[in-house]
């Protein structure tokens, strides 16, 4: 809101919700019939492309690839019939490569097809490729089918076509052998290695490089695989990013010492790398992957990042690292840099550049971002206690001028750390005008979840310097729960971990039922509800007394998007009461679960039908399972 800090208790405060930063299947018809074989290939693909002008694609030859990939969809997925359909239709892929891979709809469709490709010909495919790689590389579309063809490798690498000695003739005229698929990617690397600043400041080059380092580490990274428009199957199409991991997969030792060698022309053009924004997209890759495969080099690469950022000359208010932390792109690049670097290292530049300058660095639109990043990397209470020494006092300015994110991580890093946890519960409480009163301790969820301080939140007025009303029960069970954020739900969460998590559940205890079930209906504060299902700082005897104020609840909760993960998470940690009184509640309401598209899941995992009929088995049924979970529960203890 562009509000400037206050005193603790100046009229109410709704804190901004943190401010944003910019970050730069389809159906198929079902084919006749009997015996299902590939439509007949295009009339015209013998007419070879001019290197420097890309080859037109027929609306002929498009709707060819167009009825084969959905009658590969169709066909069953193993079988001889499969195969040969594949075989000749990735054959007529090859004969026209350069104009599939350069029309929109085009290479749409020729990403889809390299994800049914056996080994060879996908290397035949790629082979056709090579000889216009940079044109490819560096269009809008044809990029997109390198990306894939390199993304098939985790799938084909080792395969068993791979490791045969005998590589067969390519056909068709070509002379030659046909390359393997780890020689093709070796030489893909060497051509870039070659034009190497090229390929990175290239708007749509740099994704070949990015997509090559992380395949030549043999690891994919979440935000690549998230971008990437290539042939996923559909359940990974639907996958938020933020559900995806790193995923590593095995690599020959060339590859290794081909992510060496390319990461080493990253130093040879150091400030350009750290200057340029779709260059830095390049380096900022590398540092992930070599920090998980090649950590020596990658503390490498950070050292001289951060030497040449300080030897810049030196802006006015201290280290020259801080120029570049105000900077779009360069901050970018230290974010990854901070996430990267090892605790010693990273101990030394919070001594040499950021310490004195926390509270500056948080209040800038920019450079708050990468102060995030370093406090996440926190590791150790060495680091901490300086960091939580310097920011500490400013948590309500700097919730005041909306960056949220800047608090969040430092309580992530207390959570984390095992320190300063009492410190900063505390600071919260005032920062959010509920500390004093005592008795507006028990608001402080509300508030935390929403971003608001107590008089916003409450619509009260209140003068600066009057002494602050005392919480009023009845107004706070009649306010409806206001909208909870994800940066208050993640706030939350990290409270629910700390060792001594007292006061949080305290609020949780004096929310009503609909207040609750508000909570646990939202995107965001479901969370919450996992956080007390899961943290091993809620005892048993806690839990039950939040959550005992959702009966009465259950249904609801059952109907709901996010409510009904919440009450299957509930009923799979509950004892054997516990799951009578929710299947109880829900069976008094049966049909309208039936008939809901989110209830129906939770009664059929209640077996509410079997309840309903045959009590005695459901409760076998549910003492066996129960029984079960006892006994893993000891195993995982001990």
């Amino acid at each position: 809101m562009g509000l400037r800090p206050r005193s603790p208790h100046k009229a109410g405060r709704r804190f901004p919700a943190g401010s944003k930063r910019g970050r730069g299947a389809k159906g198929s018809g079902r084919p006749p019939p009997g015996r299902r074989r590939p439509p007949c290939p295009p009339p015209d693909r013998s007419s070879e492309p001019a290197l420097d002008a890309h080859p037109h694609l027929s609306p002929e030859a498009l709707g060819y690839f167009r009825r084969a990939l959905s009658a590969l969809k169709e066909a069953p997925e193993t079988g001889e019939e499969r195969e040969l359909m594949v075989h000749n239709v990735l054959k007529e892929v090859e004969a026209q490569a350069l104009a599939l891979a350069t029309n929109k709809t085009g290479s749409e469709i020729m990403q889809e097809l390299l994800g049914f490709s056996p080994l060879k010909p996908l290397c035949r495919v790629w082979a056709a490729l090579r000889s216009s790689l940079r044109s490819v590389a560096c269009h809008r579309c044809g990029v997109h089918v390198l990306q894939s063809a390199l993304l098939q490798l985790p799938r084909l690498l080792g395969s068993p076509a791979e490791k045969e000695e005998d590589v067969e003739e390519e056909e068709n005229g070509k002379d030659g052998p046909l390359e393997t698929l780890e020689e093709l990617v070796l030489g893909l690397a060497s051509e870039v290695c070659d034009d190497f600043l090229f390929y990175c400041g290239d708007t749509h080059g740099s994704f070949v490089v990015r997509t090559l380092l992380q395949v030549l580490g043999g690891t994919l990274l979440e935000s690549e695989r998230a971008r990437h428009r290539g042939s996923q199957s559909p359940d990974a199409q639907r996958a938020p990013a933020r559900e995806c991991k790193p995923t590593d997969f095995e690599v020959p030792e060339t590859f290794l010492n081909c992510l060496q060698d390319l990461s080493s022309c990253f130093l040879k053009d150091i400030a350009v790398f750290i200057t340029d924004k779709i260059s830095s997209f390049c380096l900022q890759v590398a540092l992930q992957i070599l920090h998980r495969k090649l950590p020596q080099f990658c503390a490498h690469l950070c050292n001289a990042v951060i030497s040449y950022l300080s030897s810049r000359n030196s802006s006015a208010d201290g280290s020259p690292l801080l120029l570049f932390l105000r900077d779009q792109t360069s901050s970018r690049l230290l974010e990854q840099v901070l996430l990267v670097l090892e605790p010693l290292r990273l101990q030394s530049l919070f001594e040499d550049h950021f310490q004195g300058q926390l509270q500056a660095l948080a209040a800038h639109p920019i450079a708050n971002f990468p102060l995030q990043r370093l406090l996440d990397a926190i590791t150790t209470t060495e680091l901490l206690s300086p960091v939580f020494e310097e920011l500490s006092p400013a948590l309500e300015a700097v919730l005041a001028q909306g960056h949220p994110g800047v608090v969040i991580a430092l309580v992530g890093a207390c959570r984390r750390v095992g320190a300063h946890q009492a410190q900063v519960l505390l600071l919260l409480l005032e920062a959010f005008h509920c500390a004093e009163p005592s008795s507006r301790q028990v608001a402080c969820v509300p508030l935390f979840a929403t971003l608001m301080a107590y008089e916003v939140y409450y619509g009260l007025l209140e003068e600066e310097g009057t002494v602050p009303a005392e919480h009023q029960v009845d107004m706070a069970m009649a306010r409806a729960l206001g909208d909870v954020t994800v940066l208050g739900s993640l706030l939350l969460q990290h409270l629910l971990h700390f060792s001594s998590p007292g006061i949080i559940l305290q609020s949780l205890g004096a929310l009503t039922g609909p207040q609750l079930l508000t909570l646990a209906q939202s995107p965001a504060g479901s969370h919450v509800l996992d956080a007390i299902l899961t943290s091993p700082s809620v005892t048993r005897k806690q839990r039950r007394r939040v959550l005992k104020t959702l009966k009465g609840q259950y249904v609801a909760l059952a109907c709901s998007r996010h409510g009904s993960r919440v009450l299957d998470a509930i009923w799979s940690g509950a004892a054997l009461g516990a799951r009578k009184e929710i299947a109880a509640e829900l069976g008094e309401r049966n049909q309208e679960l039936i008939r809901d598209p989110f209830g129906h899941h939770v009664a059929r995992n209640v077996a509410l039908t079997t309840f309903l009929k045959r009590r005695e088995a459901w409760e076998q049924q549910q003492g066996a399972v129960a029984k079960r979970r006892r006994a893993l529960n000891s195993i995982l203890e001990d």
